[in-house]
C-alpha cells in the first residue's frame, strides 16, 4: 500500500485514461484503488474526478484532472520529503 492513496470510481469519466497505470508508474509510492462507487452520486458521470488521501480533485477533462491529481500527489508527498 502506498503512502498516498488515489481512489477512482469505475464509472468515472477519468477512466478514458488508464489512470491506474499512469499514476502507479510515475509514483511508486502511490496506490490507486479502483472502486465500484465512491458515493458522490452523479458526479462520476458529469466530471472526471478522484479522491487523493481523502481530498476530492476534479476538472472538466480527464487530462486536466490528471494534472490536478499529480499536483495533489506532489503536495501530499512533500510532507514526507524531510
Amino acid at each position: 500500500m502506498g503512502i498516498v492513496v488515489v481512489e477512482v470510481c469505475d464509472g468515472n469519466l477519468i477512466n478514458e485514461l488508464d489512470i491506474e497505470s499512469i499514476i502507479e508508474s510515475e509514483y511508486p509510492e502511490v496506490a490507486v484503488l479502483m472502486n465500484e462507487c465512491l458515493s458522490f452520486c452523479g458526479m462520476c458521470a458529469v466530471r472526471p474526478y478522484a479522491i487523493v488521501n481523502g481530498h476530492r480533485v476534479f476538472a472538466k477533462t480527464p487530462e486536466e484532472a490528471l494534472g490536478k491529481i499529480r499536483a495533489k500527489i506532489e503536495e501530499e508527498l512533500a510532507i514526507y520529503a524531510d
